[in-house]
């Protein structure tokens, strides 16, 4: 298994990708905590990686509380003794140009998208350096990378999370501490839904990527299982694009 003895926390895995790649993480061997704020989706995803033979508890986790976070790395290391893995999965998703923007909705975004990353990344790093190495995995966005006819503050928030990456690959690879961002283009998620239930806006996601298809959030997680994997122990500061190729173009 790639991720045998292994301890990962999942931000936002009560759902969507986040519930994916907790579940294939502890198919892969790892014992794994998701933090998020959905309780009983979280409870609900606890239990099934639990029936099906795993190893997961679920904690609430608001991502832009830093105290919150603290709790969230102790529970990994009081019940398992370490943390190799940290995937900074959550995220919020706001679509509007600039002028229609608010401070407000910049600043809900930030606190969530990037915010979120920072503190993860900042509380994580002392517990893996205890283990002698782990492997940060941020979920950014092909957002991350080019600009955004549709979106402001989300696209802002994804190029934040790509840049403190590399920074974090830089700062801590002497101590074997990895850090890679995933940039996934559209992918068929709760926090997607919503937009992508319009027949027009669906077609034109599919048209605009090559592959002529939406990815699903197993698309995602296999990224996410490789960078967390010792496979990629000379992977660090790079981007995993998951995008059917859109942004090849």
């Amino acid at each position: 298994m790639r991720l045998e003895n292994k301890v990962a926390l999942i931000s936002g895995g009560a759902r969507g990708m986040g519930a994916v790649e907790a579940k294939l993480f502890a198919e892969e061997g790892a014992k794994v905590i998701i933090g998020d704020m959905l309780e009983d989706e979280g409870r609900k995803v606890e239990a099934e990686i639990n029936e099906a033979g795993g190893d997961c508890v679920f904690v609430l986790l608001d991502v832009s509380d830093e105290d919150a976070w603290q709790r969230a790395v102790n529970e990994a290391v009081s019940r398992h003794g370490k943390l190799d893995i940290l995937v900074n999965n959550a995220g919020i998703y706001r679509a509007h140009i600039v002028e229609e923007t608010s401070a407000d909705e910049w600043d809900q975004v930030m606190e969530i998208n990037a915010k979120g990353v920072f503190l993860g990344t900042k509380h994580a790093i002392p517990a893996m350096r205890q283990a002698g190495g782990g492997s940060i995995v941020n979920i950014s966005s092909v957002a991350g990378l080019v600009g955004s006819k549709q979106t402001t503050a989300y696209t802002a928030s994804k190029g934040a999370v790509r840049l403190l990456t590399k920074s974090t690959a830089i700062q801590y690879a002497s101590e074997g501490i990895r850090a890679n961002s995933v940039h996934p283009g559209t992918i068929v998620t709760p926090m997607t839904e919503g937009f992508l239930s319009e027949p027009a806006m669906y077609e034109d996601r599919v048209n605009r990527t090559p592959l002529k298809r939406l990815g699903g959030p197993e698309d995602v997680a296999y990224g996410a299982l490789y960078l967390a994997s010792d496979e990629a122990s000379f992977v660090t500061g790079s981007e995993l694009v998951i995008d059917g190729g859109r942004t090849a173009e």
